[in-house]
């Protein structure tokens, strides 16, 4: 299935994208205070916003107010927060993966890196590796596996002819499944237990392990994976419409997508470093984004981000609330969520997941 530039059906309308944008930004806020009310401790709307305020402006809370601060504040308020920005990262490389391939169907894990990643953080949670870096193992270990992988799968797509979509597909495809045996015999070969359970969990996607210092350097590579995106959307639109048609406007195909491949892969492995493999919101958020807003990418990488973003609040909440006090892996949330979702998109809305 190609990702063309081709005219929508007649009927289609598009949105225009600034109050869309406003609407957004205000939805991403009202779920930011949701998803820091909301749990399975209940607090007060009221006592949330003023212990929210006092986190911010730095005040100071009463002793009464210790216990709950340290939730809201401590626990709740950077998981939201990291949430939002690992599903505005997320929407934004699945809008450039599906540029990199001209696959409609292409996700951020189409390229096999967040398989990759498994097998770091598995080797950290099931056997202890990198034990000197403290609470930092899992992230470095996942990071660095991450980019291992995106160096194999480019060394093994790249060829005397370039870099093709269709090599890198192939090849991100079948080594993703070779990681994933690497992480099945590492599941098999570690003692039963705790262990077991929370290399399911990150295999699945979790944000339970999000503390503030994890939010500064994955909000860091997002943004600066959103800016050079957005810079480079009208070479992406040239993209899309094949590689002669690119040539000709002056737009080198191989070498944007040997950008858009570092790009995708820093952004990719820094996220699932600190979430784990949450699936579907890369593949589906640009697809819902361009039947409102039409297939150019200045206006999707314009909305997606905050779509993602509002997506994987709402599904972290429900991960946390739907079978509390036990958790549910966020990416369960995001498949019973996006597999219903992309399917009625499909049959009400084809001609924009087909390109015609």
């Amino acid at each position: 299935m190609s990702l063309t530039t081709a005219p929508r059906a007649e009927g289609t309308r598009r949105i225009p994208v600034p109050p869309l944008l406003l609407g957004l930004a205000l939805a991403l806020l009202a779920s930011l205070v949701c998803g820091v009310a909301l749990g399975a401790t209940g607090i007060g709307w009221g006592r949330v916003l003023r212990l929210l305020w006092a986190g911010l402006s730095g005040g100071s809370v009463g002793a009464d107010d210790a216990g709950a601060y340290t939730i809201v504040w401590e626990i709740r308020f950077p998981r939201v927060v990291l949430a939002a920005v690992v599903g505005a990262g997320l929407a934004a490389v699945g809008v450039a993966v599906q540029a990199l391939v001209r696959n409609a169907l292409a996700d951020p894990f189409v390229l096999g890196i967040s398989s990759g990643a498994a097998v770091g953080a598995n080797a950290v949670i099931l056997f202890g590796a990198l034990a000197g870096l403290g609470v930092w193992a899992l992230s470095f270990s996942a990071f660095v596996s991450a980019l291992a992988a995106t160096a194999l799968v480019y060394a093994v797509a790249r060829s005397p002819l370039g870099l093709s979509p269709l090599r890198l597909v192939l090849t991100g495809t079948a080594l993703a499944y070779g990681f994933q045996a690497v992480t099945t015999v590492m599941v098999f070969g570690a003692e039963r237990g705790e262990a077991a359970r929370s290399a399911m969990m990150w295999l699945l996607g979790s944000l339970g392990g999000a503390t503030w210092p994890k939010v500064p350097l994955v909000a860091v590579t997002v943004l600066a994976g959103l800016v050079w995106l957005g810079v480079r959307a009208g070479a992406l639109d040239a993209l899309a419409m094949g590689d002669e048609t690119a040539a000709a406007l002056g737009v080198p195909p191989d070498r944007l997508r040997r950008e858009l491949f570092v790009v995708t892969a820093a952004v990719t492995g820094t996220v699932v470093a600190v979430s784990g493999a949450i699936g579907f919101v890369g593949l589906m958020v640009p697809h819902l984004v361009r039947m409102l807003v039409g297939a150019s990418h200045a206006r999707v990488l314009a909305v997606a981000p905050l779509a993602g973003a509002v997506l994987l609040v709402w599904a972290d909440l429900l991960s946390r609330l739907l079978l509390a006090p036990t958790e549910l892996p966020v990416g369960v949330v995001t498949a019973a969520l996006g597999v219903p979702a992309f399917l009625l998109l499909m049959r009400r809305g084809g001609h924009a997941l087909a390109g015609r």
